[in-house]
């Protein structure tokens, strides 16, 4: 655990991985900071040569255990007091011996991670996992940062993460003038990175039945080679 410092404000922070390594800031989905964005962060962390991952705590704490609060904490989330979240854990790393830091997300965390590579001039690379900012948070055709984007075929989420978002999300990126890829995994739902038997049982609950995990391993060797092609490695 860590403490990450603006302001004069302070939020916790999850920190794993090799110290110097370059950095890579994970943010959460709705639910908070759960065993499964734990899980993503550790992965991450182990992936090349190494990497030394955050996760900020966007919600103070809080950790939602069904959908409704999930949403309820979702909706009363300030978004740009998150950007500054991101930004603060991106400064964090690059002065604590990350020589370049990356951004992530899954869900919610995918918008807001798009959105970094827009707002946050100090982020040196984008991975997004089905999620798309507002056009009121930030314009992807504006992206100063590096942007790779991954969506399930089946995604439901309309205007957030479903094909129709994925689509949209790549003409904006290819009027940015940005690297960026936009990958979409046939027979793939929302929120099909998590994997862990926890995560699967929840997905259950959600109508998510699918399990692919020939796309979970494609995505993160794209990840994988992303980060390294714009971080470098440890």
């Amino acid at each position: 655990m860590a403490f990450v410092q603006y302001l004069k404000k302070t939020f916790d922070a999850y920190v794993v991985g090799k110290e110097n390594a370059p950095g890579i800031v994970v943010l959460q989905e709705w639910w908070g900071v759960d065993y499964e964005i734990k899980n993503h962060a550790i992965h991450i962390s182990q992936l090349g040569g190494g990497y030394r991952a955050l996760i900020p705590d966007l919600y103070r704490g809080k950790v939602a255990l069904d959908v409704a609060e999930a949403q309820h904490l979702m909706e009363g989330l300030d978004w740009q007091g998150a950007v500054k979240d991101i930004q603060a854990s991106v400064k964090w790393l690059k002065s604590n011996g990350s020589p370049k830091v990356g951004v992530t997300g899954y869900c919610m965390g995918g918008a807001l991670s798009i959105a970094s590579g827009v707002l946050v001039p100090e982020v040196d690379a984008v991975v997004a996992f089905y999620g798309t900012p507002s056009s009121e948070l930030a314009d992807p055709s504006k992206a100063k940062a590096p942007i790779q984007a991954h969506f399930g075929e089946h995604d439901s989420f309309v205007g957030f993460s479903d094909v129709t978002a994925a689509k949209s999300l790549e003409e904006k990126l290819k009027s940015s003038g940005v690297p960026y890829e936009v990958h979409i995994y046939p027979g793939c739902s929302h929120a099909f990175m998590n994997t862990s038997p926890e995560a699967l049982e929840r997905k259950k609950g959600m109508g998510l039945t699918d399990e692919n995990q020939e796309a979970v391993d494609l995505a993160w060797s794209r990840f994988s080679a992303w980060m390294g092609r714009f971080l470098g490695s440890a």
